[in-house]
């Protein structure tokens, strides 16, 4: 029975307290909403930030064995410097399982490459891998048809993944259909892989047994040629330190060459987020994003609590005298806490309510930014329990200052109309606005630096000409039909020019160590990017000749084994006079015709490597750049040159690259970094000014009859809007002071990770802080405008 009192009493406070939270909201619709609306753009904000965090931190998550997957890596220290890279020999895997027992089983993946693919009239481009048949038993990729143990042990053999399988054959099994590659190889499907996971870094929609490698005699177990990636299985309970120990010296067991080299492994699960090295020591990765931005969540959560507590306490002079009458009619401080707790809690639920919505509307936009895909599985209970959790803590954190605030109201003095002094120099919620406005004038200051070193990078001058620069990948019979396409496009004035390369212009697919030179030391092994090309390089790409000439076949036939080298390489090799001098890589030797200005192949936020540009003599073309006719239409030119390539590889589908969208990709990491910083300093001045627009409008109560006196005695409204505002100048003032040297750190940090980059200059953080006057005075304007028009007579007259 005292039971059922009990429950019955804490059901009807329940009533009470929630019909007493709904009153209070609707009596004051215009805070209400205001409220709701900031707390609501926090979570949604930093929910959607949290969602990629937890996207991040679960990347490559799926493999049962990931605690012992480990990818093999090589060092080297030379003139002080450690250089630390994850692309090894084709044969590292093998030596790796042949002489150490810690080694449970191996695979080595290939680069990523788009083939061909047919199955009787259906032709379609996918993406390779070529593994060892090991891939399967190392890394968990479930197959829906197929044993993972034989699948690609036949050289023949292939996996494919199920919406590829669909593609090819539509809903037809494609258990033992045979499939032609790049219309050279025929193989059976041996196995269908369920489709990959959002967050893994594998791309493949087919697997290829590295068998196939070996019978077509492409394995090259060549110790100086790193063109693969491998990775080991270790033994459960292997020490991973002891073991790179033993393999350190791997290399001088095999290959004089590279005897100097060291070999280690590393955590297969640390790699995203921590595998970068600087002078052979890990340094982070993504993990410094992750952090940033689970910081920056965090303070823009923080921010809508503090924008909370602010409106909340502006009320106070609504409440006091509700707070006054319930105290003087005996109710306890811990009921109007737990009231008031209530009130904060609900109006949470009401903000979680609407960020579902702002979630469901901006999660498109928000993975095409990220470039991700992630999923909100919206019924998962474990999902409706952390957001329950989170949207309940975040209601009791806002509202704990509020509900402490205005329980503390002596009756006595709240009767009497004395309570609070909000005109005070320093009061809890002045010091909380400061708080957001050292947040707001940061990430303006972080904004505005990540701008200027994307502007800085975007205007670097990239050294070859982009306009009207096309590049075709050499497939099928281009290659045999090169010189018969080329003279097509010639003669039709489809283009004015035409070069096949080693590799796009835009990127770098080979570098060495091992190059020898007249003078060079015996112990430099800096590296030196390979590219190549045949005639016309200079002219086609619009390269700026600094000494010698461009490669011309027909003049000079031995061009074939020249060389043209760039500034840098010039530099490092020490040539005064370049011309004639001999450059030996691999055993062939070629003769320097030509130096050129540096030009970006790779990062533009990198100083620019030493390049030689070598003749046709040892090359494999993989690129042809067209240098298309201006005076036409680009359409028109694409439209005349998909006929000639036709004609001339009827096989292979029509296939080309803008060179200037290539190159414009090198930006999209620091573009995006930089969009979504706009974005949240966007957010947090949003919120930030709602705060501010609380604490004017409590300041406009507290002046109300001053303001109205001041009036009768003759003061203008100029008088009166400057009064209101300068106090709000203060608190920016403070923040500028705290958040630039505090942005100042922050930024010099992250340029750190760039070596061509800008020298921060002061004058940012000077004009993010008049912005924030700014828009802290535009914001204040309003209600200060509307408090100077009050009509003096309704302000004093008495209540």
């Amino acid at each position: 029975m005292q039971r059922r009192y009990i429950h019955n009493n804490y059901t009807t406070m329940l009533r009470n307290y929630l019909k007493i939270a709904f009153r209070n909201l609707l009596n004051d619709k215009v805070f209400s909403s205001i409220n709701i609306l900031g707390l609501a753009i926090g979570f949604s904000a930093s929910a959607l930030i949290l969602l990629w965090v937890n996207d991040e931190l679960n990347f490559e998550n799926s493999h049962e064995n990931k605690h012992r997957i480990y990818q093999a890596w090589n060092q080297v220290t030379e003139k002080g410097k450690t250089s630390s890279w994850n692309v090894t020999p084709q044969s590292m895997g093998l030596a790796l399982q042949k002489d150490y027992p810690e080694v449970e089983k191996m695979t080595r993946v290939d680069w990523p490459d788009k083939y061909l693919f047919q199955s009787k009239e259906t032709k379609i481009k996918g993406t390779v891998q070529i593994v060892d048949s090991t891939f399967l038993d190392i890394f968990t990729f479930p197959l829906l048809k197929g044993d993972a143990k034989t699948c690609l042990n036949a050289a023949n053999s292939t996996v494919i993944t199920q919406d590829f399988a669909k593609k090819l054959f539509g809903n037809t099994d494609p258990m033992g259909q045979i499939i032609k590659l790049n219309n050279e190889s025929d193989f059976v499907v041996t196995g269908v892989l369920k489709d990959l996971p959002l967050n893994t870094d594998f791309t493949f929609e087919c697997l290829v047994p590295w068998r196939f490698k070996v019978a077509n005699n492409m394995e090259s177990l060549y110790w100086g040629n790193n063109s693969t990636t491998t990775y080991v299985l270790l033994k459960t309970n292997t020490d991973a330190q002891a073991f790179n120990q033993k393999i350190k010296h791997l290399r001088k067991r095999y290959d004089k060459e590279t005897a100097n080299w060291e070999t280690f492994v590393y955590p297969f699960e640390r790699l995203r987020l921590y595998g970068n090295f600087k002078n052979g020591v890990e340094e982070g990765g993504k993990i410094e994003q992750v952090r940033n931005f689970s910081v920056i969540a965090l303070l823009i959560l923080l921010i809508a609590c503090i924008n909370f507590m602010n409106l909340s306490t502006s009320r106070s002079e609504k409440r006091a005298k509700e707070v006054g009458v319930r105290k003087a009619s005996g109710a306890s401080r811990f009921s109007l806490i737990k009231l008031f707790y209530f009130e904060s809690i609900l109006t949470s639920l009401l903000a979680g309510v609407l960020a579902i919505g702002i979630i469901i509307v901006s999660l498109p936009a928000f993975n095409q930014l990220i470039e991700s895909k992630i999923v909100i599985d919206w019924l998962n209970p474990e999902w409706i329990a952390y957001s329950l959790v989170f949207v309940v803590v975040t209601g009791l954190v806002a509202g704990s200052y509020p509900a402490l605030f205005l329980s503390s109201f002596n009756p006595l003095q709240v009767l009497k109309g004395s309570y609070f002094n909000i005109s005070s120099p320093i009061t809890p919620r002045k010091i909380l606005v400061v708080c957001q406005f050292v947040f707001s004038v940061l990430l303006i200051s972080c904004t505005m630096i990540i701008k200027q070193q994307l502007d800085y990078a975007q205007n670097r001058k990239s050294g070859y000409d982009k306009a009207n620069l096309v590049y075709h990948p050499v497939e099928g019979d281009i290659s045999k039909n090169f010189d018969l396409i080329k003279a097509d496009l010639l003669k039709n004035d489809v283009a004015v020019s035409v070069v096949k390369t080693f590799s796009p212009i835009t990127e770098t697919w080979s570098n060495t160590g091992g190059m020898q030179w007249r003078g060079k030391a015996t112990d430099d092994h800096r590296n030196i990017d390979r590219f190549g090309a045949d005639d016309q390089i200079v002219k086609t790409l619009g390269l700026e000749i600094v000494e010698g000439r461009d490669f011309d076949l027909k003049a000079y036939p031995t061009d074939s084994s020249g060389v043209i080298i760039n500034e840098t390489a010039k530099k490092m090799m020490g040539f005064k006079s370049p011309i004639g001098e001999k450059i030996t890589d691999g055993g062939w030797e070629f003769q320097v015709i030509g130096v050129v200005k540096d030009f970006v192949m790779q990062s533009p936020f990198r100083e620019i490597n030493a390049v030689t540009i070598a003749g046709p003599k040892m090359n494999f073309f993989n690129a042809v750049h067209v240098k298309y006719n201006a005076a036409k239409p680009m359409s028109e030119n694409l439209e005349k040159a998909k006929a000639v390539f036709k004609k001339y590889n009827p096989n292979y589908p029509f296939e080309y690259h803008f060179v200037d969208e290539a190159y414009n990709k090198k930006f999209e990491s620091v573009e995006r970094l930089s969009f979504m910083a706009q974005g949240f300093a966007f957010l947090t001045i949003f919120i930030t000014c709602l705060g501010l627009l609380g604490l004017a409008t409590s300041l406009a109560q507290q002046k109300t009859k001053e303001i109205g006196i001041r009036k009768v005695l003759g003061a203008g409204i100029g008088q009166i809007v400057l009064l209101m505002s300068k106090g709000f100048v203060t608190p920016v003032l403070l923040a500028f002071l705290i958040a630039s040297p505090l942005s100042y750190w922050i930024m010099n940090k992250w340029l750190e990770e760039y070596t061509y980059k800008i020298t921060i200059n002061p004058l940012v953080f000077v004009l993010a802080g008049l912005v924030t006057v700014v828009i802290a005075l535009f914001t204040v304007s309003y209600q200060s405008i509307k408090a100077a028009l009050m009509n003096p007579v309704k302000s004093l007259k008495s209540e």
